[in-house]
C-alpha cells in the first residue's frame, strides 16, 4: 500500500515534496481542497450567466486578443483552442520525474481554489500522477511569462485525449491512452484552458529538482573537500570556531562545522605542519561553500513560496466577487532565483576543480598526477582537464537568463522573464556539478593513499573503502572514464 498525501491549505515544505517522491505517495484531494475547487466553480458559472462584461480569457481571446468577444456557445472550444494552439514546445523531451512534479504542482495550484477548474479536472491530473503516466513535455517554448504556456500544453493535452504519454514505458497518443484507461476525454469549461496552461509549474518543477539536487551537491562538497584536504596535507585552523563567530554567515558557519565533523579524529589534519597556509581552494572552503550554502536557502525560500501559490490568470476570488487580470503567471521570482541558483552551484563545481589542480600539481609530497612513476605514466593529469571544460562550460551558462526579454503577442506581453531558460540551463549546471565533484573525489581517494600508513577520520575512512569497492588505486595508467562514470554513479547512491 502507498500511503497518501492528502493536497491541502497546508503550507508546504521543500523537504515535504522529497518525503513525497521517495516515499511513493499517492495523491488524494482533501475535504477543504474539494471545497474550495467546486465553491471556485459554481462562483465562476454564476459569474457567466450574470455577466456584463468581457472576461479575459473566459470570454474573450488571448493575449493581443484580449479585446475580441466569444460567444456563450463557444466558450469550450475557446479552451479547446487554445491547449492545441500552444502545444509549440521543441526541443528534448522533459525528463518524467521532472514532469512527475510539474503534475504535482498544478494539482497544488489549481487545488487553492482560485482557478476556476472543474474537479473532474483536478481529479484525472491526480490519475496521471497516481499511474505513473507522463505526458511527454519538451525543454523549449515557454518565455516564462504567460506562465510556461508551452509546456504546459503539453502537459495537459492528453486531458482531452489529444498530445503524447508514456505510461508503463510504452508512448501513446493522448486518445490511445484514454481509450486504455476507459476515460472520456474532459469537456474543457470556461477558462479552464487558460487554468491549466498559465502558470509557473515547468520552471517550478525544475527549480525544485535543481534544489533538491543542490542540496544534495553541497552536502557532499564538504566532505569531498575534508578528504582532499586531509589528502593535501593541509591545516586545520581555518575551519576553528572562533574564526568564523567574528564572521557569523550562517553557511560559512556550518560549513566550517562540517568540516571540523568530517576530520574529527584524522591523524592527517592532527600532524604537525611544515606550511604555515594552504591555497584559497583549501583556506576559504567555508567562506565559498557557504555562500552556496546561503544562496540555496535563499532560493529554497522563493520556491516555498511559488509551491503554495495560485499562479494562474485571471485569479478568480470568489468571496470578494471578483474575476482579476493580473500577472501571478510571471516567472521573475523564479528566474532571478534560478539564475542565482546556477551561479552558486557552479562555484561550488570551479572551487573543486582548483583542489583537484593542486593535488596533482607534485606538491606537499605528492607525486606529480599522483602516479608513482610520472612521465611513463600519465596519471590524473587529464581528469582535471575535463573538471576545467566543465567548469568553462558553466561558466558559459552562468550568464543570466532573466536579464533578457523579448515581446510577443504583438506587444501585449511585453516583458517576459525568461525562467524557463534559466530553469534548464540550471539543471545542465547542477549535471555539470556532479560530475566535477566526481573527479575531485577520484582524485583525493588516489592521493590519500600516498600519505600511509597515517590516516583520514574514520567516517571519511569508510566512505574511501567503499569506493574502493568499485574503483581501485591507479599504480598505472588504465583507461580512465569508466572509473571516472563509476565515481558519478557513487556519489549518485552515497548518503
Amino acid at each position: 500500500m502507498h500511503p497518501i498525501h492528502y493536497i491541502s491549505s497546508l503550507s508546504l515544505k521543500l523537504q515535504d515534496i522529497k518525503q513525497i517522491l521517495e516515499g511513493g505517495h499517492r495523491l488524494a484531494l482533501s475535504q477543504e481542497a474539494t471545497a474550495r475547487i467546486q465553491h471556485c466553480r459554481a462562483y465562476l458559472d454564476r459569474k457567466m450567466q450574470n455577466r456584463q462584461e468581457p472576461i479575459y480569457g473566459v470570454t474573450t481571446g488571448f493575449g493581443s486578443l484580449c479585446n475580441v468577444s466569444v460567444e456563450a456557445s463557444e466558450l469550450s472550444q475557446l479552451q479547446k483552442n487554445l491547449m492545441m494552439s500552444h502545444a509549440c514546445g521543441m526541443g528534448q523531451e522533459v525528463p518524467f520525474a521532472i514532469v512527475k512534479l510539474m503534475l504535482f504542482l498544478k494539482i497544488q495550484s489549481l487545488s487553492y481554489g482560485y482557478s476556476g477548474v472543474q474537479l473532474a479536472t483536478v481529479a484525472r491530473l491526480i490519475d496521471f500522477y497516481n499511474q505513473d503516466i507522463y505526458p511527454i513535455v519538451y525543454e523549449q517554448g515557454s518565455l516564462g511569462a504567460s506562465g510556461d504556456l508551452a509546456p504546459l500544453a503539453h502537459l495537459c493535452l492528453p486531458l482531452i485525449g489529444m498530445g503524447e504519454a508514456s505510461v508503463d514505458g510504452q508512448r501513446m497518443s493522448g486518445a490511445a491512452l484514454l481509450a486504455l484507461k476507459g476515460w472520456e476525454p474532459i469537456k474543457l469549461q470556461s477558462k479552464e484552458g487558460l487554468a491549466l496552461l498559465n502558470g509557473t509549474q515547468f520552471m517550478g518543477a525544475y527549480g525544485i529538482w535543481n534544489l533538491l539536487q543542490a542540496q544534495r551537491l553541497s552536502q557532499q562538497a564538504d566532505w569531498i573537500a575534508a578528504l582532499s584536504l586531509d589528502a593535501y596535507d593541509g591545516r586545520k585552523e581555518p575551519f576553528m570556531q572562533g574564526v568564523h563567530q567574528v564572521r557569523p554567515h550562517r553557511g560559512q558557519s556550518q560549513t566550517a562545522q562540517a568540516l571540523r565533523e568530517y576530520l574529527a579524529g584524522s591523524q592527517l589534519i592532527n600532524q604537525k605542519k611544515e606550511h604555515v597556509q594552504d591555497p584559497y581552494s583549501f583556506r576559504c572552503i567555508p567562506q565559498v561553500h557557504g555562500a552556496s550554502k546561503d544562496c540555496i536557502a535563499y532560493v529554497t525560500q522563493v520556491f516555498e513560496t511559488e509551491m503554495n501559490s495560485a499562479t494562474d490568470n485571471p485569479t478568480v476570488l470568489p468571496n470578494e466577487d471578483l474575476v482579476v487580470s493580473a500577472g501571478n503567471f510571471h516567472g521573475q521570482p523564479l528566474a532571478l532565483a534560478l539564475d542565482f541558483l546556477s551561479i552558486g552551484l557552479a562555484e561550488l563545481g570551479s572551487i573543486s576543480e582548483r583542489r583537484t589542480y593542486q593535488l596533482i600539481s607534485g606538491k606537499r609530497g605528492l607525486p606529480s598526477f599522483l602516479v608513482a612513476h610520472p612521465g611513463l605514466h600519465s596519471g590524473f593529469m587529464i581528469p582535471q582537464y575535463t573538471a576545467a571544460s566543465i567548469v568553462s562550460q558553466n561558466k558559459q551558462l552562468c550568464m543570466p537568463a532573466s536579464v533578457d526579454t523579448i515581446d510577443s503577442s504583438q506587444g501585449q506581453e511585453d516583458h517576459v522573464s525568461m525562467g524557463a531558460n534559466a530553469a534548464t540551463k540550471c539543471c545542465r549546471i547542477v549535471q555539470n556539478v556532479a560530475k566535477i565533484l566526481a573527479i575531485e573525489w577520484l582524485n583525493a581517494a588516489q592521493a590519500l593513499e600516498f600519505r600511509r600508513p597515517l590516516r583520514s577520520s574514520d567516517i571519511l575512512e569508510d566512505r574511501v573503502a567503499r569506493f574502493r569497492q568499485t574503483v581501485p588505486f591507479v599504480a598505472e595508467d588504465v583507461v580512465m572514464y569508466p572509473l571516472m562514470q563509476a565515481a558519478v554513479t557513487f556519489l549518485q547512491d552515497a548518503d
